[in-house]
């Protein structure tokens, strides 16, 4: 007899928008819609129009919904369902998102950091379903990260492990916005990198990017350079290649502190692909002990655009 497919509706609770979906517990999307996030108006705005989703999503629905799962930036106490801070999202301390939606709609809410449930999503529906243990790094706004070992999310003593963004590669190295100097985030982050871009371009007058961005720096992100780079741009493929340098140095001393070996690249700026995947091995391989080196492993995640939605919906069946 055929197994009946379940489902679950998945929030991603992003800076900009919510993107809100049902999907089964195969990994199929049934439907999804994105909505503003309106982060500036605080709490109340961000979880009325979560809800007024939810609501819009569940309209005329007759599949047999298991939970709801939500990922959220920031720090998370998964028992309780509270965000307890979300750095990204103005007002958000001690937040008991859970609790209310579970309130409004009845049913178990399963809240998560979004680095924790991209992970989750990429073990139970993407690059990581074949793997026991991997690091899933996310390189966005910022540059995030979850940890699963023997196929479950590691989060640490106090569930706040993954914070890849803030491993220092060089103590002198520039300032980032934890506090620290040095971190990848800062160097891999998205508005440092076009920070550090916008300042070094008056040095490559005849790089492809000026005609890309019609001259105008504001234009500058990881889009234009990695079109740049397709274009056969030396600086474009510079900036690639160098920041994958930078980010296999913090996989590589991830890779000898946790002896894993498989590292999961997803988030817009891992668009470089292949030029970025390829850098970031080279140097994990030339850096992580001999023991490891036969084994290292650096592949793009799989679900891509759906990967907020399809990570929170994964928190229902990997908890159930």
């Amino acid at each position: 007899m055929a197994k009946t497919e379940k489902y679950a509706v998945g929030v991603d609770l992003g800076g900009t928008n919510i993107k809100i979906g049902i999907v089964s517990d195969k990994g199929k999307l049934v439907k999804s819609i994105s909505i503003k996030t309106e982060a500036n108006c605080g709490p109340k705005t961000v979880i009325a129009n979560i809800i007024k989703g939810v609501e819009t999503i569940l309209a005329k629905n007759k599949l047999k919904i298991q939970g709801i799962g939500v990922g959220c930036p920031g720090v998370v106490s998964i028992k309780k369902g509270i965000v307890e801070n979300a750095p990204n999202l103005p007002g958000w301390k001690n937040v008991k998102l859970g609790p209310i939606i579970k309130e409004k709609f009845g049913y178990k809410v399963h809240l998560e950091n979004d680095a924790n449930a991209a992970a989750i999503g990429e073990l139970m529906f993407g690059a990581g379903k074949k793997f026991d243990s991997f690091v899933m790094v996310t390189l966005g706004t910022g540059v995030g990260g979850g940890i699963v070992f023997n196929k479950k999310i590691f989060r640490g003593e106090f569930g706040a492990a993954g914070e890849i963004g803030h491993i220092s590669i060089d103590v002198n190295g520039p300032k980032c916005n934890c506090g620290s100097t040095g971190c990848i985030e800062a160097y891999a982050g998205n508005s440092y990198l076009k920070e550090q871009i916008r300042s070094e371009l008056k040095d490559y007058p005849d790089s492809k990017v000026w005609k890309l961005i019609e001259n105008d720096l504001s234009k500058v992100s990881p889009i234009i350079i990695q079109a740049a780079s397709e274009k056969k741009d030396a600086y474009a493929k510079f900036v690639i290649e160098r920041m994958g340098k930078q980010l296999g140095a913090a996989l590589a001393s991830l890779s000898n502190l946790l002896d894993i070996s498989t590292f999961i690249i997803g988030g817009g700026v891992a668009g470089f692909g292949k030029p970025l995947l390829d850098s970031a091995r080279k140097t994990i391989s030339e850096r992580v002990l001999l023991s490891l080196r036969s084994r290292v492993l650096v592949i793009p995640a799989k679900l891509q655009n759906e990967a907020g939605i399809k990570g929170a919906s994964s928190l229902v069946f990997y908890n159930n």
